[in-house]
């Protein structure tokens, strides 16, 4: 039996702080700049505030990417556009910087993790430090066997966790989470229709490079099969990420609950990191709180998912490339949004009274007629 007890996490996240942001509300009412003049930006300085309980805001100074990379065995039904077993490939283009997340996280100035939890390749191949979490080599076939079993699930949810504190513990103040993988967006289609009880066609989406429609059709037909053996352990979600998810959406799952519980905001990159968001979110109904959305990829799953969570995605420019690229692009929202929260200047006291109770220009000032005092009463000199 699991020592494991997702239970736990209810009690251990807490909100952020409503009256740190009340407090943030208040200052904002205060500032030069009339408030709802700036737009979504004034909501997401309110909640920086509350997720960081500090008023003014902290500037976003220490963010990172964290992709967490697997192989899926569903790959070799011919659901995705790339080669089964193939991810790995991804991430050596990532690690030598030749990937849109490379070149946007050098642009930002932001370091990127990838974390392999079961990638389908000799671990030798890569360096120690992306290796070193890894559970098994890739992820069973989810439309007739289960992705990991009872024990592996486990490893891999810790394994999240673990990285999420590692993350807190050196100073991280936001993190980007996406994916390195290949067959997850049908992974995660599955989990979506399973947590919101539709059918495969649904949540069946195109994937990162595009598929055509005879792979669609066979993608659609593999979330089906596989939403039949995730049904019956829809009250275990640890028993659910190992039935038809896979390590790396384990992993990706502990990560998330692991950084609420330490007050690590989170921007959710794709469909995959969705998915796993959403998971937690049957699990600890408190953690969306700490979750930003970056973007609407366009995967169905993923605006499913998200619309269950009342997370709001910050852009939509049609970034269908996954590997936290979207994610990266709302960074600088999140950034510009903190510095203006902190550094616009508050109004003058003398400014703040309304301009219906300000004299007409021209107008002579009005002088009340001095009453007289009643009869006995004592003058003021």
């Amino acid at each position: 039996m699991s020592s494991l007890n997702l239970d736990d996490f209810t009690d251990l996240i807490e909100r952020p702080d409503g009256g740190v942001r009340r407090d943030a509300e208040a200052r904002r009412e205060r500032q030069v700049v009339p408030p709802g003049s700036l737009g979504r930006l004034d909501d997401l300085g309110e909640w920086l505030a509350a997720a960081q309980s500090a008023v003014p805001v902290r500037p976003v100074e220490r963010p990172r990417v964290v992709l967490f990379a697997g192989d899926h065995g569903i790959a070799g039904l011919g659901v995705s556009a790339r080669a089964a077993g193939s991810a790995v490939d991804l991430v050596r283009e990532v690690l030598e910087g030749g990937r849109p997340v490379s070149v946007l996280a050098r642009r930002l100035g932001v370091p990127v993790r990838v974390v392999d939890m079961a990638l389908d390749c000799d671990p030798e191949s890569l360096p120690e430090d992306v290796v070193r979490h890894r559970v098994r080599r890739g992820s069973g076939r989810i439309d007739v066997e289960d992705a990991l079993s009872p024990e592996e699930a486990e490893a891999a949810f810790r394994a999240g966790m673990a990285v999420a504190d590692e993350e807190a513990d050196s100073g991280t103040d936001l993190v980007v989470l996406g994916d390195l993988s290949v067959g997850g967006t049908t992974a995660a289609g599955v989990l979506v229709a399973a947590l919101c009880g539709t059918d495969a066609s649904v949540v069946t989406g195109r994937g990162g490079l595009a598929i055509d429609d005879l792979a669609w059709m066979r993608k659609c037909a593999a979330i089906r099969d596989a939403l039949r053996r995730a049904r019956p352990v829809l009250g275990d979600q640890l028993q659910l990420l190992a039935t038809v998810g896979g390590a790396d959406l384990t992993a990706m799952t502990g990560f998330l609950l692991q950084a609420a519980v330490r007050k690590l905001p989170v921007v959710l990159d794709g469909v995959v990191a969705a998915a796993c968001a959403l998971v937690g979110q049957r699990v600890a109904f408190r953690a969306p709180d700490w979750w930003l959305a970056a973007h609407d990829s366009g995967e169905p799953a993923q605006a499913k998912a998200l619309d269950r969570m009342a997370l709001d995605p910050l852009l939509s420019h049609g970034v269908t490339v996954g590997e936290g690229a979207g994610g990266l692009l709302a960074l600088p929202l999140v950034q510009a949004a903190a510095a203006l929260a902190a550094e616009l200047p508050e109004r003058p006291k003398d400014s703040e009274q309304p301009d219906s109770e300000q004299p007409e220009a021209g107008a002579e000032p009005e002088t009340e007629p001095k009453a007289e005092p009643e009869h006995g009463a004592a003058q003021d000199r």
